[in-house]
């Protein structure tokens, strides 16, 4: 018995609203724009660390927001946007370039 059977039970007159969101697929809460040229993703090593950078978005502040976030979450890694570069920390290349060719963007691979 599941969450709501319990509840149907202890509530048989409540209907629930058509308004309640059901689950959705993480294409549908990102929110962010597409471009038609390819995000150019590159290995750099800043002060001794590994990082990957996703260079040439063109998107607005809110979805570079959304999309560092996704990517962060998504390689289990930190990260941020600054100067419009996407930072992602340690050497996570061939994950970003996979995730973000599901999503729908094209993608280059720079460097070795």
């Amino acid at each position: 018995m599941d969450l709501k059977d319990q509840l149907k039970d202890l509530f048989p007159d409540h209907e629930p609203d058509s308004s309640e969101k059901e689950e959705t697929n993480k294409d549908d809460e990102l929110d962010i724009w597409l471009q038609e040229d390819p995000l150019l993703c590159k290995f750099e090593k800043r002060k001794g660390k590994a990082n990957t950078i996703v260079d040439g978005y063109q998107g607005a502040k809110k979805d570079f927001k959304n999309l560092t976030k996704f990517l962060q979450k998504e390689c289990g890694t930190g990260g941020s946007f600054k100067k419009e570069q996407i930072i992602i920390q340690g050497d996570s290349r061939d994950k970003v370039m996979e995730l973000l060719n599901e999503i729908g963007f094209k993608t280059k691979r720079v460097g070795g």
